[in-house]
């Protein structure tokens, strides 16, 4: 036996077939030897520190502390674009003009003009500044995607909220920065008088516009049911991952409501580097509002309240809904809303799911697996099976396993 350096003790072969438990308990009987012990392995445990990681459950469903024992995050060299109602990404405050009297819902009241008004906004603290580039607004037409709805500050913080610094709650690919792209108009941008909608034609230009300013992961946490095919946005999607970006797309929140399938997610079996993700909430069952379809191809959790509850949801850091949707007290009692008061809370949908997918995909392009077709086989290849036997129209491959794709690819034995 060599001594190793730095060693005061040596390392004993033993046969293959013998059992190191029992061998060490021999050796430690006899009165030469001080201790024995088998040769254990040790391996990092990267739990984060955020002080409400234990209730995302959702990090441990598809064993990601594991997962970042073998690759803690996606480098910042990883540019993921959130497709989305805009994001808490600068502080700032805008002017706007209310100028016509609107109605919210059919039938519903109509509301006042607010007249000219300003409105506060500010970084999300669990993003940080420094994490965003190349922001644009393609509903406003400008440089300024704001959020004045929080979707869009929620799943980004799944995708890369600021993690183990000790303040609230952890995200997948947290050193990755983020794209904010406005495509998605909410009821403010309404009253407002916004140049633009969420049409599918915008929903083009945004793709492409990510794409051109250096997106290699695009998050789209939106869809549509009704109406035709969204061609302009199928080719749009084409054109990104032929430029090397990955897609992921929900793939709708219908399942209890007559299951219609998402326009925007249909055509992912056609399309290598585009993958349309499902819903499954803390038991690992399909979440009720999961649409369950053939184009379906993937799954990650989104959560389910209606199983589990308000803590069965997706939670991150977004807009406080009491200071932004000011109009569901009634048009005497609306005031004009705040983009700059942040809580932390559970959203739940295909929309939560979605951007698992996206942060997992740029953990991967991080490992040098820079096409969207080969990063969309190494997901399904380790998915877990769910469900039914093989590919289903409710789970597809299975869930997202992190770690086991990482793994696979020779980082860990």
């Amino acid at each position: 036996m060599d001594r190793l350096s730095y060693a005061n003790f040596d390392i004993m072969a033993i046969p293959a077939n013998a059992d190191p438990e029992a061998v060490s308990a021999s050796l430690r009987a006899r009165d030469d030897v001080e201790y024995a012990q088998p040769r254990y392995l040790n391996q990092p445990m990267l739990r984060p520190n955020d002080p409400m990681y234990p209730q995302q459950w959702n990090f441990p469903a598809i064993d990601m502390e594991r997962a970042w024992d073998i690759q803690p995050s996606a480098g910042d060299q990883i540019i993921v674009a959130v497709l989305d109602t805009g994001v808490a990404f600068k502080t700032a405050t805008v002017r706007y003009n209310s100028r016509f009297p609107y109605q919210l819902t059919p039938g519903g009241p109509i509301y006042p003009p607010l007249g000219p008004v300003d409105v506060p906004y500010a970084v999300a603290p669990e993003l940080g500044s420094a994490k965003f580039v190349s922001p644009h607004d393609f509903i406003w037409n400008d440089d300024l995607p704001f959020d004045l709805d929080g979707h869009g500050t929620h799943v980004s913080g799944t995708v890369g909220q600021l993690t183990n610094n000790g303040i609230g709650v952890a995200g997948l690919a947290y050193n990755v920065h983020i794209m904010p792209v406005k495509v998605l108009d909410g009821d403010w941008d309404y009253i407002f008088d916004s140049p633009e909608i969420g049409t599918d034609d915008v929903l083009a230009r945004g793709i492409r516009y990510a794409v051109d300013n250096g997106a290699k992961i695009i998050n789209m946490s939106l869809g549509r049911t009704g109406g035709g095919a969204a061609l302009v946005v199928n080719d749009a999607i084409r054109y990104a991952v032929s430029h090397g970006a990955f897609v992921a797309v929900a793939a709708g929140n219908t399942g209890d409501i007559g299951n219609a399938p998402s326009r925007t997610a249909e055509a992912a079996p056609s399309i290598d580097g585009m993958v349309a993700v499902g819903a499954v909430g803390r038991a690992l069952d399909r979440a009720y509002y999961s649409t369950t379809a053939s184009y379906v191809e993937i799954t990650a959790p989104g959560g389910d309240q209606r199983r589990d509850g308000l803590a069965g949801g997706i939670l991150q850091q977004t807009l406080d809904e009491d200071f932004v949707f000011t109009f569901d007290m009634g048009p005497a009692r609306t005031t004009p809303p705040r983009g700059d008061v942040f809580v932390y809370d559970f959203f739940q949908g295909t929309s939560m799911s979605t951007p698992h997918v996206a942060a997992f995909a740029a953990m991967l392009m991080q490992q040098g697996i820079t096409s969207p077709a080969a990063i969309e086989a190494i997901m399904k290849q380790t998915a877990r099976d769910l469900g039914t036997a093989g590919n289903d129209s409710s789970y597809g491959a299975g869930l997202i396993q992190p770690r086991a794709a990482l793994r696979g690819i020779g980082l860990a034995k």
